[in-house]
């Protein structure tokens, strides 16, 4: 809501002599006179070329030849991040050594909270010794909100890591394999690099010559391009990319401050980006995201071979941190400095201080299509956004005139 200033107020305000330490400008000068008009005017066109300017460079066009920009549908952060999520306390589909517990058992033994500075945090348990065969307290949540498309961006500081250790952050359907699976961010162990997944339907595949940075997941040595999960089809493998990032996952994604993690899908496919945080796109840090500016992506399933739309219905978003299981469990014996077996790992509460999400922001954006060409659109929207700053002018006119 913006503040708006009558008409017959602005010759008043012209007139009005204002101190420099309100304005910037040289002390009791008038804006009636000269002088004064010409800062003003310098100031109205600054504010709007400000404001065009923050329009149009978040536009986009596809290859439809469609005008967009991305706007905000949901901001999960700080103290009212958990208030739109579920918690699951169902067994673990992939046979990890995992309690997960409810919203009022998970709080009151610490395993989500957000902290002063408002940094979301959710854990597995490190504080309880087990006993042989025990299963380790975790959260696994799921969004209220479900999504048919959008462009994804999760700033954290920390991922979860360790040995035994096996988090993700993924979107699904409600009718698994058929409406989709993508896993965005997800590793297990000390691994460096994160693993992009799809798991489907029939009728998708992942291309080798789809313009992609990360190399392609292979079973036995055969590349997994079948994204398809109907019957156990390769173990349920999916079809899978591993970034080329070391600092995309695990010790070193932390210790260089985390980052950002953004997906976008639509009809022009399904792209994952990974950023360490020295290297985050200014127009992220913006709120202005513009992902044709942001490079090649690190996985990429490509439209051609998988229809976006019909393949991936209705997700809800999803974070979990499991313990064995399917992936962290069989891999074990076989990854660097993990000793003993993973059943008698999980039973030292210490192994455990690494897995936990500490978390600043997950931002959702829709697409919203400019109409006519982008440059008329975005004076027509700039013309709005001056709005607050013509405002801020005449209350800050008015205080110097006050304080004369």
């Amino acid at each position: 809501m913006y503040l708006t200033i009558p008409l017959t107020l602005i010759p008043l305000l012209a007139a009005a002599p204002v101190r420099g330490a309100f304005s910037g400008l040289p002390n009791n000068i008038s804006l009636g006179s000269r002088a004064g008009l010409s800062w003003l005017s310098y100031l109205f066109a600054t504010a709007y070329a400000a404001s065009f300017e923050r329009r149009a460079n978040g536009s986009e066009t596809d290859t439809n030849g469609t005008t967009f920009v991305w706007t905000v549908q949901d901001v999960y952060q700080g103290q009212t991040f958990f208030d739109r999520w579920n918690f699951y306390t169902g067994s673990d589909p992939t046979h990890g050594s995992v309690n997960y517990t409810d919203r009022e058992t998970a709080y009151a033994d610490g395993l989500y909270y957000v902290t002063e500075d408002n940094i979301v945090v959710m854990k597995g348990d490190n504080t309880t010794w087990l006993a042989e065969g025990g299963y380790r307290n975790s959260v696994r949540i799921s969004s209220q909100a479900v999504y048919n498309t959008g462009l994804f961006i999760l700033d954290l500081n920390m991922a979860p890591w360790g040995c035994g250790v096996w988090p993700a952050w993924w979107t699904v359907g409600n009718n698994w394999p058929l409406q989709g699976e993508i896993d965005i961010l997800e590793g297990v162990h000390d691994n460096e690099h994160n693993q992009v997944t799809w798991h489907t339907g029939p009728n998708c595949n992942l291309t080798q010559s789809a313009n992609y940075t990360g190399t392609i997941v292979e079973t036995n040595g055969n590349p997994n391009l079948v994204c398809n999960c109907v019957n156990d089809y390769n173990s349920n493998a999916g079809c899978g990319v591993t970034e080329w990032s070391r600092a995309s996952y695990g010790p070193i994604f932390d210790a260089q401050g985390g980052g950002v993690f953004a997906m976008k899908w639509d009809d022009q496919g399904i792209a994952i980006w990974s950023f360490y945080r020295a290297a985050i796109p200014q127009d992220v840090t913006d709120g202005l995201p513009d992902p044709s500016t942001w490079g090649v992506p690190v996985a990429f399933l490509a439209p051609s071979a998988c229809d976006p739309i019909t393949n991936f219905v209705d997700h809800s978003i999803i974070f979990d941190i499991t313990f064995c299981g399917d992936w962290a469990g069989n891999s074990y014996s076989t990854a660097a400095g993990c000793t003993g077996t993973c059943a008698e790992h999980i039973m030292d509460p210490s192994n455990f201080v690494n897995a936990s999400w500490h978390i600043n922001s997950l931002t959702v954006y829709k697409k919203q299509t400019l109409n006519g060409q982008i440059n008329n659109g975005a004076r027509r929207r700039a013309s709005f956004d001056v709005m607050p700053w013509l405002s801020l002018a005449a209350a800050t006119f008015a205080l110097g005139w006050a304080a004369v």
